[in-house]
């Protein structure tokens, strides 16, 4: 059991800063929390070791041990106090050394019932793999996965258990439609948002939005459409446009949106989008020409607009 003794005195001598890359982890809870992932790694009969980065490593390269990520653990465990770290370290390493030891999940026996879409960040995937798909939104693919006992398995090439790309995305999309959403609602100020969750697939609920809108927001199609962000994989955020409450509802959004996809396991977007009526997906905001602030988008901008000349006109001021 080792680690890399220059990340170690770095992390001492800024204890108390955010760490590089074990967000949201301090670089003092991050020394800990590699500690204990250590200790635990070798309790389970692993030699690995830290060298930086978001994974413990086999020591010897040449070694068949696992490598264990260290990202969406770091996040998870960030949510409790530091005495509950050691047995949840143990419990998700214990998890996913199961899976291992099993082998790889089997393809799908039944794909037009078993497969189901997920959104995933392209750069979390091999670049051969997704060269030739284009983004649904902005950094972000829909990808045929299959989900059981809690792990989920994409398929990136669907040809190898017999399906085209365009076959095994219907049958994702059919399939995600049939989830059951958990949705609660923040309200501030006014300004109500939708937190739809209740599965692992929760932002992916992103590719059937209306469904979504329909069935667990009981809602007809709003005549504005919608502000939605997809922060982590566990949550997607909606908020109805009725007004120019969409200003400051927006605002909250990006704020709601930027905490999870920086705190949540299986971060996807920070972004906030407008979805018109006819479920076309556009940025709600644009970087300034200097790129120190954020604008509305024209999208945005021109709905804005719209949604003004139909706001009703300020009281009359009586005449003295």
């Amino acid at each position: 059991m080792t680690i890399d003794s220059s990340t170690e005195r770095a992390q001492g001598n800024h204890s108390d800063r955010p760490h590089p890359v074990l967000i949201p982890l301090t670089r003092g809870q991050a020394a800990r929390f590699v500690r204990l992932g250590l200790t635990t790694a070798a309790q389970l009969g692993l030699e690995l070791t830290y060298e930086g980065g978001a994974a413990l490593v086999p020591v010897a390269p040449s070694a068949d041990d696992a490598v264990l990520g260290l990202s969406n653990l770091a996040r998870r465990v960030s949510k409790h106090t530091e005495d509950r770290w050691p047995a949840l370290i143990e419990e998700h390493f214990t998890q996913v050394l199961n899976r291992l030891r099993h082998g790889p999940p089997r393809p799908p026996d039944d794909p037009e019932r078993q497969l189901i879409q997920r959104l995933v960040p392209r750069q979390s995937l091999p670049v051969e793999w997704g060269a030739d798909r284009v983004d649904y939104l902005p950094g972000l693919l829909s990808v045929p996965a299959t989900a059981q006992d809690g792990v989920v398995t994409m398929y990136l090439d669907p040809a190898d258990f017999g399906l085209t790309w365009s076959d095994a995305e219907l049958f994702g999309l059919a399939n995600l439609r049939r989830l059951e959403d958990h949705v609660e609602y923040v309200e501030h100020d006014g300004i109500t948002i939708a937190l739809v969750t209740g599965t692992i697939f929760a932002a992916s609920r992103a590719l059937v939005l209306d469904t979504v809108l329909r069935e667990s927001l009981h809602l007809e199609p709003p005549p504005h459409g919608v502000l939605a962000a997809v922060p982590a994989r566990d949550l997607l955020l909606i908020h109805v446009i009725r007004d120019l409450s969409v200003i400051p509802a927006l605002g909250l959004m990006l704020n709601l949106a930027a905490r999870s996809f920086t705190h949540d396991p299986g971060p996807l977007s920070p972004d906030v989008h407008l979805v018109t009526p006819t479920l076309e997906w556009h940025p709600a905001t644009t970087s300034s020409p200097d790129g120190t602030r954020l604008r509305l988008s024209p999208q945005l901008d021109a709905l804005a607009k719209v949604v003004a000349l139909k706001e009703p006109p300020p009281p009359a001021r009586p005449v003295v």
